[in-house]
């Protein structure tokens, strides 16, 4: 079995994931996945893992993620699994699909841009006192 690169985003992070085979060790950024501090964040990076089960278990994952804030770093991440591993075995395409469809397809909202007029938040207009 070949090297397989895949991508993954969420707002401005940019995760990149390298799938080899191995005996399912996962490295975020050089550290190990077992080892993150955050509970939640761990969560749901290994979602894509858990669904995957056994096959899982025979490779091994390397993601090197930036930019963003911790949980779209995460939700980036994942993305990124979940695209490596149904490369590396296409029955699991349907089952991300069928548990959640972002674990294949990127979410492709931003943040709305400042706008002239509007003060702290792009909605929020100046008060205005009527009398």
């Amino acid at each position: 079995m070949k090297v397989i690169h895949t991508s993954g985003t969420r707002k401005t992070a940019i995760a990149r994931a390298t799938l080899q085979p191995g005996n399912g060790i996962v490295r975020v950024n050089s550290q190990l996945l077992q080892n993150m501090s955050c509970e939640m964040i761990k969560l749901k990076i290994q979602e894509p893992l858990l669904i995957a089960g056994e096959s899982a278990k025979t490779i091994d994952l390397s993601i090197t993620v930036n930019g963003g804030g911790r949980t779209s770093q995460a939700e980036a991440a994942r993305l990124a699994i979940a695209r490596a591993l149904a490369l590396y075995d296409k029955k699991l395409q349907k089952e991300f699909l069928d548990y959640d469809r972002n674990l294949l397809v990127a979410d492709v909202r931003r943040k709305e841009t400042h706008r002239p007029g509007h003060h702290g938040k792009a909605r929020a207009r100046l008060q205005r006192s009527r009398r």
